[in-house]
This record gives C-alpha cells, sequence and structure tokens, in this order.
C-alpha cells in the first residue's frame, strides 16, 4: 500500500515534519510492508518556512534588522541548500508580535525590516524568493521595504516621507532611479491568502487595521493614505494597484511586490504543495493522511487539510483522505464536502495545553496506528 502524509504543523506541539514522521512510525507499527512518503506542508502561516526548509534541505540565516518602529531585532530566513531559493516570513522583521497595537503605532509601522531581508539574501546570491506575508503591525503599503532596497517617495517639495502609512497622505512622488538593480533578475512567489484590495470597506485599512491598533479615525486617515499611494504609483507604473485582488495584505505589502518586483501572489499551500512536488507522490497513493492542530470551520477557507484533499481527488477521485488533528472543533463537519472522508482527533483524554503538546507526537502516532489498524480491515 502506498500511503502519502502531508500535515500542516501542530501549533505549539509538532513541526510538519514532526508531525509526518510521527504518523509514519504509527502506520509502520501495524503495515511494516507499506511504502509511506511524508510530505512537508503549510498553507503560508506559521510554520511554512520550516517546512519549506525541510521540503528543500536549506539552511537558516540571521540578520540585524529594524523592526516597525526602527528598533533593531534579529531576524531569520531560509535560503534553499543550492543557495538559490530564499524563504521568509515579513513577520520576521514586520510582524505584529513587535507592536502595542494602539494608534500612534500602526501610524508609523513600517516594513523596512523586510526590505533589508531580500537584501541580505540578495548579498547571498539568492534571485528566487517565497515569502510570506501574514502577521503583520504595518499598513504602509509596502513602502518601507520598497525604501529599503531603493525607491524614494517624495512629499510636493522633493523631500523623502517619514516611515509609516500615514505619511503616505502627503506623497507627490515615487522615484525608481535607486532601485537594486539585481531585483530585475528575481523572481517572487508571495504566500498570500487573503484577497482584500488595497483601500475602500474591503481594504487593508477598513479590514486588517483595527487588529493592528485603529480606531475610527485612523482607519479612515490610512485608507486616505493608501489611497495616495494608489494614484502615484498609477502615475508612475502605469498600472492599478488599488483593486487587485491581495493587494490589500499586510497593510498593503501585497500591492508593493504586485506593482515594483516581479510577483505573483499565490494560495500558500499552492506554493509548499509545489515546492514538495506533493501533486506528483499523490498519483500513486492508496491512502492520504493530512492534518493540523484544529480542524474547524474556517478550514476549508484554504487551509493545508483541504488543499491536500482537493488535490487528491483530482488526481484519483476514489482515494481516502483521513485527517487528523489535535483538536476537533465546531463547524469541522464542512471538510466533508472539501475531500476529506473521516477527521480524527488525537487527544485521547482532557489535559493541560502543555501536557498535551509534551505527548504530541506519541499522540498523532497512536491515531495513525489505530487509522492503519481500521484500514486493514478496508
Amino acid at each position: 500500500m502506498n500511503i502519502v502524509i502531508a500535515s500542516d504543523s501542530y501549533k505549539g506541539s509538532l513541526s510538519s515534519m514532526e508531525a509526518g514522521e510521527a504518523c509514519k512510525e504509527g502506520i509502520l507499527r501495524v503495515m511494516p510492508e507499506a511504502s509511506v512518503t511524508v510530505k512537508p506542508m503549510a498553507d503560508g502561516g506559521e510554520g511554512t518556512v520550516t517546512a519549506l526548509v525541510d521540503a528543500l534541505g536549506g539552511s537558516w540565516h540571521s540578520k540585524a534588522v529594524h523592526d516597525p518602529f526602527g528598533n533593531m531585532t534579529e531576524a531569520t530566513y531560509a535560503v534553499s541548500s543550492d543557495g538559490g531559493t530564499a524563504v521568509m516570513e515579513m513577520a520576521e522583521a514586520s510582524g505584529i508580535h513587535y507592536s502595542d497595537c494602539v494608534p500612534q503605532s500602526v501610524l508609523r509601522a513600517s516594513t523596512y525590516g523586510t526590505g533589508e531581508l531580500i537584501l541580505d539574501a540578495l548579498d547571498q546570491g539568492v534571485r528566487e524568493f517565497i515569502v510570506g506575508i501574514g502577521g503583520s503591525a504595518t499598513n504602509d503599503a509596502g513602502t518601507g521595504m520598497l525604501r529599503a532596497l531603493g525607491v524614494s517617495f517624495l512629499d510636493t517639495q522633493g523631500k523623502e516621507l517619514p516611515e509609516g502609512g500615514a505619511a503616505l497622505t502627503k506623497l507627490a512622488a515615487i522615484e525608481l532611479e535607486g532601485m537594486d538593480v539585481r531585483l530585475k533578475e528575481c523572481r517572487f512567489r508571495i504566500a498570500c491568502d487573503v484577497e482584500n484590495p488595497l483601500t475602500g470597506p474591503n481594504g487593508a485599512s477598513a479590514v486588517y487595521g483595527p487588529q493592528k491598533g485603529a480606531g475610527e479615525e485612523e482607519v479612515a486617515l490610512l485608507d486616505r493614505a493608501l489611497k495616495q499611494f494608489a494614484e502615484v504609483a498609477e502615475d508612475t507604473l502605469k498600472m492599478d494597484l488599488d483593486r487587485p485582488a491581495g493587494a490589500g495584505a499586510a497593510g498593503g505589502l501585497g500591492a508593493a511586490f504586485l506593482g515594483f518586483l516581479p510577483s505573483d501572489l499565490e494560495k500558500g499551500a499552492v506554493i509548499v504543495s509545489d515546492v514538495t512536488n506533493l501533486a506528483e507522490s499523490l498519483k500513486e497513493a492508496d491512502l492520504v493522511i493530512t492534518g493540523e492542530g484544529g480542524i474547524n470551520h474556517q478550514t476549508v477557507y484554504g487551509k493545508t487539510p483541504i488543499h491536500v484533499a482537493k488535490l487528491a481527488k483530482e488526481l484519483r477521485n476514489d482515494v481516502p483522505v483521513i485527517a487528523l488533528c489535535g483538536c476537533i472543533e465546531p463547524g469541522y463537519e464542512t471538510v466533508f464536502d472539501g475531500g476529506i472522508d473521516a477527521v480524527f482527533s488525537t487527544v485521547d483524554r482532557p489535559g493541560r495545553l502543555q501536557d498535551l503538546q509534551k505527548t504530541a507526537a506519541e499522540n498523532v502516532a497512536r491515531t495513525a496506528e489505530n487509522v492503519a489498524r481500521l484500514m486493514k480491515f478496508c
């Protein structure tokens, strides 16, 4: 029997690869003759870089960069074993964990540090990038990142604007002459699981600004600022950055990638499954096991288990797909319409989170063993 395991990480407990290996161990207790393939998976959120490093055999790099408020911090990213591809999360340099989420913070937060990470990777010889853009503290339309890469954002007097989204209300011109020429040789695959435009009621400021500290006045100000950015950018690039799906991701960082860098916005799970060559393994699968820490009503919206299930069913309509998870939550039944055939919790008794985290690998292995015992009768 050919079994493919393609699980997301269990947040705070197991990486994707660790969850997959634990599952494999449980299966082989019952089916030692089975061919079991583990493919690390993620959907662009936490654990994506680790999953891709496991898949690419990469190494970790650390760089001192500016956080969203100009303080120095150590941020990490990974480079593939062949040195050609960098995998990074913007949150490492510009994430919401750096913020106290008050109005003044969201107005001045900058993505400058994300640009510094990209520059460091360029210096390493990297020309292919995979960037996750979830979890930002920022609402600056990616201007901080672009400024680190050599772009200038000027007011009516030709002076450089301060960092942060609020300053963009005074944006009059964008100068590209200083932009790092190496960027023309690059390709950016951006893991982006939201489809918000840059501005308006569904835009970056209105939808995500409040969780970063913006009140009603700040949301209105930032929305005007991003609209101003979009208008000046359109004059400069002859390209609409306001309305494309995903432009509003990470406080408008999606728009910056779309307009100024050779980029594609893609679903995170699509990128990871492409890098891991998951489809090729699924073609021969007799059983597919996926999963993540919790399965609920949100799982159907682009999360790893649904992506794996849909891809498996597209390749082999009759292949059973089973999901393992730490917690089965309300609304989980919706996954049955997404290609998952059964869901099993790996937790065998009530317990404190920290205790369950310590036994997570054995819980996954035990549950997989029982799934394998059941499959022997099918």
